[in-house]
């Protein structure tokens, strides 16, 4: 069993929890992710990156967004509470090495996947840039954590109302525009996001890297769901990924494969919510 030890309400949607697997936790490394299932009667399995781990203490951090009926459930879920099926760490670790300038781009919730990844960046010994964006100021996620490491951070929002006024593809233009460039972009967030950071990075050569997160459902392999094509070829996000090579990803199948599932997220998700609304009806009652 995996006991949750402690949850943080991160922004309006966006929750933190601790939780104990000990061996998760050893072997974890930058950009693998764990699926999981709440329990065996519940058994729709999501993906979720490791944000974190801390192997004395025998737990990993999970970041996850509110967007369907699972992590609406998951979501009511306290600390003692626990989770039935954790399956990992899966997916191919992220390459690490001195580079020497690297940028990392967060897009919302993306900023969860990138945090282990702009670490180890800094741990090896690079220069590290954190451009972090959002639609406001209440959606930006994880800033003094990046702050505490990073060379430089820049905070974008669409509205305006914290940081500059931009998306995050402006300033990734303005420092790959510098002489010398970036050694190194890294972009994880929605894919139109990750799209248009790597064809900002496209004209001036700076290798970019994205983190996808696909429909998937065993996560190692067997089932095909996380099917991408990169380069031409047909690659699976949950055993050749979850990082691939931005210049070479077509985010447009993707995007398309992705949003054929909008219409049942949705439901799943409003069943939730109706759950939500007769367990407050039925407290009232008490």
């Amino acid at each position: 069993m995996n006991k949750i030890v402690s949850k943080e309400q991160l922004s309006d949607m966006v929750f933190r929890m601790r939780v104990e697997s000990p061996l998760i936790a050893e072997e974890r490394k930058p950009g693998q992710f764990i699926i999981l299932s709440l329990d065996d009667n519940y058994a729709e399995r999501i993906p979720l990156t490791i944000a974190d781990a801390d192997p004395k203490a025998g737990t990993i951090t999970l970041i996850f967004q509110v967007v369907g009926g699972t992590t609406k459930r998951l979501s009511r879920l306290e600390p003692g509470d626990f989770i039935d099926n954790l399956l990992g760490p899966l997916g191919k670790a992220t390459h690490i090495e001195k580079f020497g300038t690297v940028v990392c781009v967060g897009g919302g919730i993306g900023a969860a996947p990138l945090y282990p990844i702009a670490q180890a960046m800094k741990k090896a010994g690079n220069r590290l840039i954190v451009i972090l964006g959002a639609r406001n100021k209440s959606l930006i996620i994880l800033e003094d954590e990046m702050k505490a490491m990073a060379d430089e951070i820049i905070v974008c929002t669409d509205d305006g109302s914290y940081g500059k006024k931009a998306l995050v593809t402006e300033p990734l233009r303005e420092l790959c525009a510098k002489t010398p460039p970036p050694d190194l972009a890294v972009a994880i967030g929605p894919p139109i996001m990750m799209k248009f950071c790597s064809e900002t990075t496209r004209p001036f050569k700076v290798p970019t890297f994205v983190s996808l997160n696909t429909i998937m459902v065993d996560g190692t392999g067997m089932c095909g769901g996380c099917r991408v094509t990169v380069g031409g070829k047909a690659r699976f996000v949950c055993v050749d990924g979850p990082e691939f090579d931005g210049h070479l990803v077509d985010f447009n199948n993707m995007m398309q494969r992705l949003n054929s599932y909008k219409n049942s997220e949705k439901e799943h998700y409003d069943e939730e919510c109706k759950l939500d609304a007769e367990i407050d009806r039925l407290e009232h009652k008490k």
